[in-house]
């Protein structure tokens, strides 16, 4: 029997670091997630952020038919979730409390940031809050002990 598919939501932070370093920790969650290694857990908000920030002035220079690629993805791929209950533990954004109450829905296994300002605790009910870089070292672990 396979072992089960890692739950993730992924913080906006990971989606953008991803497209601006292709080789980056972020990118590779993004890759193991296109060849069904994680389950990604969405709201309708939080792709709403997505295709929001990745459209932004600013970023460009991003391959937009990678971003468009990905969203549609994403859309057809992920676990979507409406969240029933509210969270209320970041104060720093309390927008970013989107990200806890997908995870809470969704019983994901790991809410994935760049962002430890906004997430400074590790752990938020049964929902590991990890870097990309733990996370991709934690998966590494794991596949190696099989």
């Amino acid at each position: 029997m396979p072992p089960p598919v890692p739950k993730v939501v992924l913080d906006t932070n990971v989606l953008v670091s991803a497209f601006l370093k292709p080789e980056s920790n972020p990118a590779l969650i993004l890759s193991l997630f296109s060849e069904g290694y994680l389950t990604v857990c969405l709201s309708e908000e939080i792709l709403a952020e997505y295709g929001e920030v990745l459209k932004r002035e600013k970023f460009k220079k991003l391959d937009r038919g990678s971003i468009n690629k990905f969203i549609s993805q994403i859309e057809k791929q992920a676990l979507m979730v409406r969240p029933q209950v509210s969270a209320n533990v970041v104060s720093v954004d309390p927008a970013d409390n989107k990200f806890l109450e997908c995870a809470l829905e969704s019983k994901a296994d790991y809410l994935i940031t760049g962002n430890a300002k906004h997430f400074p605790f590790k752990k938020f009910r049964d929902t590991q809050v990890i870097n990309p870089k733990d996370f991709i070292d934690l998966l590494g672990e794991a596949i190696s002990q099989r």
